[in-house]
């Protein structure tokens, strides 16, 4: 056969299947949106009904007829453990009679009636008030969506943001490669940005199921959930920085490299024993957090990827002389002597729905924008260590 004709085979059917990569990435990112509406939609009518058995509790506890201690109870504790819709009630006279979880608004609430007037009136706007029917007249229930359904309705704009500024980055990126390598790469790229975004979408999705239970307490998963949230603006701010020489502060590699632990500790596999330790209480060097971050990300998803989501992985910060040793050490079967010279090159990988960008990635944040080294400190059939070296700063 032809060696012209195979060479254009070979590039029709990578086209091909660059086209499909994107057809699925684009389809991942529109199953994304469906579902973050679909959850909107369904905490949105929770809290409606939630506020509907606030109203039947208050008619309850203020009916003449006999009810049990039980029931009394019950009905108390149901207008109770509302700690997240704010609502207010406004008594037959059309004047405020008591809020809830607008404890910062209250003073106005009470004292200033154009304030409370145009609260209302916004409510209104968002759920048409209940009517509430006591003994000595109809008084109103206003409320308003939830701190933590505000923040969910704003995650798929988010997301298409994430979106917009990868494909910006794609853009400059491709600008900068042999164009023959292009077509491989633009797929490649879709596929690390999902594959950046998963972590906290799938820890964001799992938050919300916890949300059902009534027995945790919302304020505690919220806590989590903000930080995925911050995640996924963080990875927006990775993108939009590659494109151009990013920012170096001074700061402490501790206590960045700590927050990453931590952040990863709670959502990697239980099976793997993570640790963190630094040879000094801070350590100072010019960097940019978040692309630097991105890199130890990296190592460590490839790590635990490595050990298949089972064993011992250390992050280790050491100082030696004027550099910074960055290590992230496995446990796993370690890497092939004759692939150790590759992993950094864009395209290379082992993993079988692997684009082998990651790596090179990081390469390019450590040594084009920080200036210092990354590679394979050592490797063999008990594990293996990758180590990034950074210029110290003195305190």
């Amino acid at each position: 056969m032809p060696k012209k004709f195979i060479k254009k085979q070979f590039f029709r059917n990578n086209s091909l299947k660059n086209w499909l990569g994107f057809s699925m990435i684009f389809l991942f990112f529109a199953f994304i949106l469906y579902a973050s509406h679909y959850v909107v939609n369904t905490l949105r009518a929770d809290e409606k009904k939630k506020v509907e058995n606030i109203k039947n509790a208050l008619e309850l506890l203020s009916s003449e007829k006999v009810i049990s201690d039980q029931s009394r109870a019950f009905a108390l504790k149901i207008t109770q453990d509302n700690t997240s819709i704010p609502l207010i009630l406004i008594d037959e006279k059309g004047e405020f009679s008591f809020q809830k979880n607008l404890d910062q608004e209250e003073e106005n609430l009470r004292n200033n009636p154009k304030y409370l007037a145009q609260k209302i009136k916004s409510m209104a706007e968002y759920h048409q008030p209940l009517d509430v029917n006591l003994p000595f007249g109809t008084q109103k229930i206003y409320y308003e969506k939830s701190f933590l359904l505000s923040r969910l309705q704003s995650y798929p704009y988010l997301l298409i943001s994430i979106l917009l500024v990868f494909m910006l980055f794609s853009i400059w990126y491709f600008s900068t490669i042999e164009a023959q390598k292009r077509s491989f790469l633009w797929a490649g790229m879709a596929k690390e940005t999902a594959h950046q975004i998963g972590t906290p979408l799938s820890s964001l999705l799992g938050w919300i199921e916890l949300l059902k239970l009534e027995s945790l307490k919302e304020k505690s998963i919220l806590i989590e959930m903000q930080k995925d949230v911050h995640r996924l603006n963080l990875i927006s701010e990775r993108f939009s920085k590659i494109g151009s020489a990013p920012e170096l502060k001074k700061q402490d590699l501790v206590k960045v490299c700590e927050e990453i632990f931590r952040y990863l500790k709670q959502r990697i596999s239980s099976k793997v024993a993570f640790t963190f330790s630094h040879s000094s209480s801070v350590i100072y060097a010019d960097i940019n957090a978040e692309l630097l971050g991105w890199v130890i990300e990296n190592l460590v998803k490839n790590a635990v990827d490595a050990m298949k989501n089972e064993g011992e992985l250390k992050l280790i910060l050491k100082e030696q002389e004027d550099k910074v040793r960055i290590l992230i050490q496995d446990n796993g079967p370690g890497i092939p002597q004759q692939n150790r010279k590759n992993v950094f090159k864009p395209g290379f990988t082992t993993k079988k729905r692997g684009w082998g960008l990651g790596l090179s990635l990081a390469k390019r944040i450590v040594e084009d924008y920080h200036r210092g080294q990354i590679f394979v400190l050592e490797s063999d059939k008990n594990g293996t260590t990758f180590q990034v070296l950074l210029t110290k700063i003195k305190n």
